[in-house]
């Protein structure tokens, strides 16, 4: 036992991850027979096989899966390690692993990047744009150090940051510019255009329409809140967006948009974090600093 490195405890926990080896080693940086055989010898030294191996994936055996979940317990432990060090320095210096929600990534990562690089010359910021289960997954994992999602994510070992309240509007084809402003129940009777399932944006859309989840409906359904404006222009339906995403996303399409009427449908954006995470001081005055720079977006200061 005393054999097994952090390199087959790095490997196997990327292998636990994706599920399939060629995934797994492109994520690690390494080819597909090196892991392989790197798996093949941590399974050698503990005696025992962790993986079922089949045509197209892998799966854990029942040691495997327990053993996943320690590797990674060990792994965010190791990298904690290297934020206590980090911890100890200010201004914040090194590595920021921020994820990021796709219906906030494309409008507020570039002020996220600019506000950080000007009060910490130091950080090297990786974002990561993905859902929010995938950042919430990624952050127990230890891959992410803070993520900005919409809140509340609930997960108690987390701690949330506010950053600011937003508004949704509507967007509907310019000639219909004019006419008065649907409330939710005449939305519902109309071609509402949705982001894909997963995204928490078209939860919260549903929501305020009172469209159950589950209602069977002609709904149509894009990958980005780019893809629905422009289908909005071509005349298919209307589509709700957040209030930071009007100045991009209505600029290229022949499109208007209003505010909706009272109670208005908003959303809470925030920062989540690890409440164990040596970081968690310097990521309070992080949210800070964004919290400070959300009218440079045209939203409210909280």
């Amino acid at each position: 036992m005393a054999n097994i490195s952090m390199r087959h405890l790095r490997y196997f926990a990327a292998l636990a991850q994706h599920g399939h080896f060629g995934r797994a080693a492109e994520a690690c940086a390494i080819s597909q027979p090196a892991l392989s055989l790197q798996m093949k010898e941590l399974e050698d030294l503990l005696g025992a096989p962790l993986i079922e191996r089949g045509k197209r994936q892998i799966r854990l055996t029942s040691l495997g899966e327990a053993f996943a979940l320690r590797a990674r317990d060990i792994l965010r432990g190791v990298d904690e390690l290297g934020d206590l060090a980090r911890a100890s320095f200010s201004p914040l210096t090194g590595r920021l692993r921020i994820g990021v929600i796709p219906t906030v990534a494309p409008y507020m990562l570039p002020l996220v990047i600019r506000t950080l690089a000007a009060r910490f010359p130091g950080i090297d910021l990786i974002p990561r744009e993905s859902v929010t289960r995938k950042l919430v997954d990624d952050l127990i994992a230890g891959q992410l150090d803070t993520a900005i999602v919409a809140l509340p994510v609930s997960e108690p070992t987390f701690f949330e940051q506010m950053l600011f309240d937003e508004e949704f509007v509507l967007v509907r084809p310019l000639h219909d510019a004019d006419k008065p402003v649907p409330g939710p129940e005449t939305l519902r009777e109309m071609r509402l255009l949705l982001l894909e399932e997963g995204h928490c944006f078209r939860d919260q859309a549903l929501s305020f329409c009172r469209i159950s989840a589950t209602m069977p409906r002609g709904l149509m359904e894009g990958s980005s809140l780019a893809t629905l404006v422009q289908m909005v222009g071509a005349g298919i339906g209307v589509t709700l967006i957040p209030q930071m995403a009007i100045p991009i996303e209505t600029r290229a399409a022949a499109v208007s948009w209003v505010r909706l009427g009272q109670p208005r449908p908003v959303r809470r954006i925030g920062m989540i974090w690890r409440r164990t995470n040596p970081l968690s001081e310097q990521l309070v005055h992080v949210a800070r600093l964004l919290q400070a720079a959300a009218p440079a977006m045209g939203l409210p200061a909280p």
